[in-house]
């Protein structure tokens, strides 16, 4: 493609629907709807996609109850301390257990809001060669080369924004209160877990589960489809 399209392809995309991109596309004398410009429209829909896609991610995940009443990505207690929580609930410690497990997904959910500009960015580098292995591949393909691409950048600005919340909601002070009760359990030994790392890594992966859904249902959904762009690319 000239290098001149490219710079047109990469204006047109920052506009927000069909209509606009015609308009646009008419005023400089080239066809409307496809032509030699059909690669723009592919990656500005698939733009919007993931737009819309992680608007609603982290709107359905960065509200109350937002990871602890979806049992999809409910953080729980990390698997190699099943030993510990069993040990802890046998000996009546059962409602700190669960004020725990609570003081995980409140850090996740007031954490998750901080992810929207993360992946905005994210979306602004993808290219044409992107948008068209995308667009042909499989039903989280967007989803998939996101999180591929992004993961270290997200968890490395994602970090600090989940530390600060699991102060603020008291999540290492009560895993400390825990491993001291359970230390005074006859016999009782474990390994500590780092658990703001924990929380960090079930926080993103309760981010990508809720934009792989969303994905999914762009795809297959038309009344998904919000715009006329995404009516357009998503319906072909």
């Amino acid at each position: 493609m000239p290098f001149h399209l490219l710079l047109l392809g990469w204006f047109l995309i920052a506009l927000p629907g069909c209509a606009e991109l015609d308009q646009s596309l008419k005023a400089l004398g080239l066809p409307a709807g496809g032509g030699a410009l059909d690669e723009t429209r592919i990656a500005a829909g698939l733009k919007e996609a993931l737009q819309v896609g992680t608007g609603n991610a982290v709107n359905l995940t960065g509200r109350m109850d937002g990871y602890f009443r979806n049992q999809a990505i409910k953080i729980l207690m990390p698997e190699q301390l099943q030993t510990f929580e069993k040990g802890l609930r046998t000996f009546g410690f059962g409602p700190q257990v669960d004020d725990f497990v609570m003081s995980m997904n409140r850090a996740a959910e007031r954490a998750a809001p901080q992810a929207k500009q993360i992946f905005l960015s994210a979306i602004d580098e993808m290219t044409f060669a992107d948008a068209r292995q995308i667009l042909k591949g499989g039903q989280t393909a967007a989803t998939d080369y996101f999180k591929t691409r992004t993961t270290d950048k997200l968890t490395a600005a994602f970090r600090p924004q989940v530390e600060r919340a699991m102060n603020e909601v008291g999540v290492t002070r009560q895993y400390k209160e825990l491993v001291g009760y359970f230390k005074a359990i006859p016999f009782a030994k474990t390994d500590l877990v780092n658990i703001d790392q924990y929380v960090v890594q079930k926080s993103l992966d309760g981010l990508f589960l809720m934009l792989a859904e969303e994905e999914r249902n762009i795809r297959a959904n038309p009344s998904a489809r919000v715009t006329g762009l995404l009516k357009e690319v998503f319906g072909g």
